[in-house]
């Protein structure tokens, strides 16, 4: 483990300090070590050939369909819920009203309102599934799409090529994976995850605290002692390199964003880190994976079954609705005005649905028969629906899609072979996805 409170720094044979070489921050127990970096490299990860990009923001504890993006005005109250659809600046398109700002935005993301799957009506399994493309089974655990693309593009401009802020997903309830790994792929292609706690989002915290770079400015003397520290020769070289970029570095201080864009974001975790994963794309980051909510638990989120420990349908109104609104827009707008938003995907994905009739608390369950998701960026067209749920928003009516075809979907996006093979378990080649698994081709105008 690596301690950001020892007070001395040591100095290499080659004059660099130790203090200099955690200059690139904390690497934790779940993140990405020095080993891994140096890894990288040494497996050929390295491809220089596609500059494309992906923000995935996993949006914990499943958005209720019926409350966002697939509005029901006709319906039963029971059904329809306690929200009036608003028209957006696409005509023919509505949403919730507790998203005023993704309302002026809707021409520059896709709705996809026919996502289902058939497995378990379990968080951890809806998280496997949409990072992943695959269910977990057989005690094999699938690559994240991010970790895939460590793989398979490596590293770039010094910056790791997968992070996930601010934290990994905790206790959902299922004590599964949660298909934020590099799964089979070993740990080398796991995710950089930054200290968030004691970190980059320190100053959210009441009284402050020391930022991010402060932190890992500071050597360490149990760092001395462990398995990275002796790493020697090409593979000490490499790992150095990898994570001594200043541009790199830089990314992870948003003390160098203005106050009023800091704040168009929202200040919370969710919007920090939205923010964040802007800034680390500009650094060379490939894929950023933006978890909303860390549980389901003692803690309001998209899980709404209306009673402790878990949120009331009125949250959505008051807490996350607002949040997601000024992220997601404030995401999308930085992107497209500093041209990037072509070439990075951004993917609002949830790991379910919610049950089409409030239940007797007030709030709605798991359905992972139907629910939607949102596309942007990445060569998606904005400004379209894909497919239809019924009138109840129970299940597919028209253009039913899957996890697997979004996982397809963000491959295309980043110029990733569909039938590209991975190491997998035994030595057995697995496809990056499913055989026969086809990308969204509504959303990029693609010939059937």
């Amino acid at each position: 483990m690596i301690r950001l409170d020892a007070g001395r720094s040591v100095e290499f044979c080659d004059g660099f300090r130790r203090r200099d070489f955690l200059h690139a921050g904390s690497l934790t127990a779940l993140g990405l070590g020095l080993t891994q970096f140096a890894g990288l490299k040494a497996h050929g990860a390295v491809e220089r050939s596609n500059e494309a990009n992906c923000i995935l923001l996993m949006l914990v504890g499943g958005p209720s369909q019926l409350d966002t993006w697939d509005m029901k005005r006709n319906a039963p109250a029971e059904i329809r819920g306690p929200y009036k659809a608003i028209r957006t600046n696409v005509p023919g398109i509505e949403i919730s009203e507790i998203f005023p700002r993704m309302a002026r935005h809707a021409d520059k993301y896709a709705i996809l309102r026919a996502m289902h799957h058939t497995a378990a009506a379990v968080h951890d399994t809806g998280h496997q599934m949409m990072q992943t493309g695959r269910l977990f089974q057989g005690g094999v655990e699938y690559p994240h799409a991010g970790c895939v693309v460590s793989k398979l593009r490596g590293p770039r401009d010094g910056a790791p090529p997968h992070v996930l802020l601010p934290r990994p997903i905790g206790n959902t309830g299922g004590n599964l994976p949660h298909g934020q790994s590099a799964g089979f792929l070993g740990k080398t292609f796991d995710p950089f995850v930054p200290d968030a706690a004691s970190g980059y989002l320190a100053p959210l915290r009441a009284g402050g605290g020391r930022n991010w770079r402060e932190m890992v400015e500071r050597s360490v003397s149990e760092f001395e002692a462990s398995r990275d520290a002796r790493l020697s020769g090409a593979a000490f070289q490499q790992a150095y390199t990898l994570i001594s970029s200043e541009r790199a570095r830089a990314a992870f201080d948003l003390g160098r964003e203005p106050e009023k864009v800091r704040e168009r974001y929202g200040m919370n975790r969710f919007g920090q880190s939205c923010l964040l994963a802007r800034r680390l794309i500009e650094a060379g980051v490939r894929f950023v994976t933006v978890n909303m909510f860390e549980t389901v638990f003692e803690e309001i989120t998209w899980d709404i079954h209306g009673s402790e420990p878990f949120s009331p349908m009125s949250c959505y109104r008051d807490v996350v609705g607002p949040m997601f609104d000024m992220a997601y827009t404030s995401l999308l707008e930085e992107l497209s005005e500093r041209g990037l938003l072509e070439s990075t995907m951004v993917a609002a994905l949830g790991e379910f649905g919610r049950t089409p009739r409030v239940n007797p608390a007030g709030g709605r369950d798991h359905w992972p028969q139907c629910w939607s998701v949102l596309m942007a960026g990445g060569g998606v067209r904005g400004g379209q629906v894909v497919g239809a749920s019924d009138e109840t928003g129970s299940a597919p009516k028209d253009r039913p899609t899957s996890p697997a075809e979004v996982a397809a979907t963000i491959y295309h996006s980043l110029g990733i072979d569909l039938e590209a093979e991975l190491p997998g378990p035994l030595g057995k080649p697995v496809p990056v996805v499913e055989r026969g698994v086809q990308p969204i081709r509504e959303l990029f105008s693609l010939p059937s």
